[in-house]
């Protein structure tokens, strides 16, 4: 069983003006969410470990992923609100982000309150910020850094400066997790904003060095590369219209577990095995179920069927 630890929110968009106020459409969201619902429509057993509030939005949410099939289990419920990422347009048409998640549900989860794992478990996925805020970041690190020698332990930093902007910050985590983690992925984005003076290739190697075994890096349009120890692989972004990216690294992330299931390489001494080729393999089997997430409007990921 997979367990995908973070957060789960609401981005609500703001709408039209109305004679006594304005429209909103909020949507279900957050990474670690968007994982564990992909991991379920690719066929795997996965629960979510995350704080969720009783409110209005926290049932939504809660509601959500017990639809798609993920085990609630593990979600720790406390009257706390529910996060809001509240997103507007200004009439140039640029989108701006204000963040409301200050004392919130997801961020109440203490390593006192963190459920105990099922015995199905092989795989614990981090990511977002719930690392980077407290005392939720604390706890997880915490659980991932004790399960290390037991579960296979991936990451994805997912950086998101409009919850916390210091870098300092996110540098410290990112570098804590990654001595923890066994597989670590990351966008090109994160990686200019986390180390702009170093090259995917020379930040991998690093994080090679410090413990990971695998290292992946998403480059939108312009395809993926994964390092371990020995190999190396890159592959092309493949051609789709593309209507949006939003969930498209999420999915990607979900994909890589699922090869890496299916293929039977979920530990840390399967992953530094991996040749030239099944690292291509690996990476264009997750960048086909991103490109079908593309293709969608909002975080619709793929179901196993639809990838060869």
């Amino acid at each position: 069983m997979f367990v995908v630890c973070g957060e789960a929110l609401m981005d609500v968009y703001m709408g039209e003006w109305t004679a006594t106020g304005m429209t909103l459409d909020s949507r279900i969201g957050g990474s670690p969410l968007n994982v564990a619902q992909g991991l379920a429509r690719l066929e795997r057993p996965v629960a979510f470990l995350a704080g969720l509030s009783t409110d209005a939005c926290g049932e939504r949410l809660l509601a959500s992923l017990r639809d798609e099939g993920v085990d609630t289990s593990l979600v720790l419920r406390s009257d706390a609100p529910s996060t809001l990422s509240v997103i507007s347009v200004d009439a140039a048409g640029v989108p701006r982000y204000a963040f409301h998640g200050t004392g919130a549900a997801d961020r109440q989860i203490t390593l006192d309150t963190l459920p105990p794992l099922p015995k199905a478990a092989r795989v614990l996925q981090f990511g977002s910020y719930a690392l980077a805020v407290e005392p939720v970041g604390s706890a997880l690190r915490a659980l991932a850094a004790r399960e290390r020698e037991r579960l296979l332990i991936a990451y994805d930093p997912n950086v998101r400066l409009n919850v916390e902007p210091d870098l300092a910050r996110w540098r410290a985590v990112v570098e804590q997790m990654v001595s923890i983690a066994h597989l670590v992925k990351v966008s090109d984005e994160d990686l200019g904003l986390l180390y702009p003076a170093e090259t995917p290739p020379q930040v991998a190697a690093r994080w090679l060095e410090r413990g990971a075994s695998l290292v992946a890096v998403t480059r939108g349009p312009h395809g993926a590369s994964a390092w371990t120890r020995a190999a190396q692989a890159e592959v092309p972004s493949p051609e789709t219209e593309v209507v949006d990216t939003v969930g498209a690294g999420d999915t990607f992330q979900a994909a890589l577990l699922t090869w890496l299931d299916e293929h039977d390489a979920l530990t840390p001494e399967a992953l530094s095995a991996l040749d030239p080729a099944s690292l291509a393999d690996l990476l264009g089997f997750a960048a086909r179920a991103a490109a079908i997430t593309c293709s969608r409007r909002g975080a619709d990921m793929p179901r196993r069927d639809k990838l060869s």
